[in-house]
């Protein structure tokens, strides 16, 4: 005789289904984050195979690559989770993992004076980039965007200064689309720079850390000179990332004088930004797996998978990221808006590769 409990269906605990949801709607667009990832893969070794070395690393590819399909073809709302999700939480959980695999002596290795010249460095270009960007008449807030982004983290420094400022949403996504598109000439190039200035992978790093706009890139920019430049430039940049909150601080001081002719401060809504915008988590969680390495509290077995695990995510984030990319964003932007950025990011190297021949670093 059959029971009851045989007739009845089985049905998913209401607890699962939006979980089961979420992750039903995340699979597109991860999917084809990974497609783009094994195919930065594939032509790296192509690249390997023809030239005898990797020129351009997986990472790199895995951003051009991504830039290209973005380019030649807008993916619709069905891929867009997969492909937020690859670039941000994906991306910051290789982040925390790369903790693993640094210890103390490497931060040792960096030096307290070129720690403590990087606040001068970061000072000096959002100095510089404002100038430039008043001698060229951009509108205030759109000026001080460009120099955050440029100066500090790129697309996080521009969304955490935003409401700071009150900038508008039309310069916030303007800015956003440049440090993208540059970003991405940025990691392709800069290694070309380091090989014809002879830099050695901790002096490499370190230009890297000080130059390239966001943490992720970092590590596509340092991975041909190897895993100290990957370590080096990716503490140098989390303490430029560091830097986002003492400037957010100054601005909101200085956030009433920011009004345009004829604009009514007071109409405007109040400042609100989050602690998250200042130390996102994925910073503690980085330095947080540094200390207990350094402790050796981080089993050495664990290290090399740690490192390998590391590396493959972020590829999937670069192909996320790379997929985020339309070059012809910039071509809206407005030849002021270019020639502001273009200068600033010039002036950001410049500084930095003048500060490391000070510190005898390069």
């Amino acid at each position: 005789m059959e029971t009851l409990v045989e007739r009845v269906p089985l049905a998913d605990p209401p607890a699962l289904q939006p979980a089961l949801a979420r992750i039903l709607a995340l699979l597109p667009g991860i999917v084809l984050c990974l497609l783009v990832a094994l195919a930065a893969l594939g032509a790296g070794r192509v690249e390997a195979l023809l030239t005898g070395s990797e020129w351009l690393e997986p990472l790199v590819l895995a951003i051009l690559i991504g830039t290209a399909v973005r380019t030649a073809w807008h993916p619709s709302d069905r891929w867009q989770p997969g492909i937020h999700f690859g670039a941000k939480p994906l991306l910051e959980v290789a982040i925390v993992l790369l903790g693993a695999t640094v210890s103390g002596a490497a931060i040792l290795a960096i030096g307290p004076m070129l720690i403590g010249s990087i606040a001068l460095v970061v000072v000096a270009a959002i100095g510089i980039s404002l100038a430039i960007g008043h001698l060229l008449g951009l509108p205030r807030r759109m000026a001080i965007l460009i120099a955050c982004g440029n100066s500090i983290c790129g697309n996080s420094a521009i969304a955490a200064v935003a409401p700071v400022i009150d900038a508008d949403s039309d310069d916030v996504a303007s800015s956003i689309a440049f440090t993208a598109v540059l970003g991405v000439a940025v990691v392709v190039g800069l290694p070309f720079l380091g090989h014809a200035l002879g830099m050695d992978a901790l002096r490499y790093g370190a230009l890297a850390g000080l130059t390239v706009y966001a943490v992720p890139q970092v590590l596509a920019a340092s991975a041909s000179f190897g895993q100290a430049a990957i370590q080096t430039g990716t503490l140098v940049k989390l303490v430029r990332v560091l830097m986002l909150g003492p400037v957010c601080f100054v601005l909101g001081l200085l956030a009433p004088r920011l009004r345009e002719e004829g604009e009514d401060w007071e109409d405007r809504a109040p400042m609100r930004i989050s602690l998250a915008h200042l130390v996102p988590w994925f910073i503690v969680g980085f330095l947080a797996l540094v200390g207990l390495r350094s402790l050796d509290l981080v089993p050495h077995v664990l290290v090399e998978p740690a490192k390998q695990g590391a590396s493959l995510l972020t590829i999937v984030a670069m192909a996320a990221l790379g997929l985020g990319v339309d070059v012809r964003s910039v071509a809206k932007s407005g030849a002021r808006v270019t020639i502001t950025v273009v200068l600033s990011l010039l002036a950001l190297t410049g500084l930095a590769i003048g500060m490391l021949a000070l510190l005898h670093v390069a």
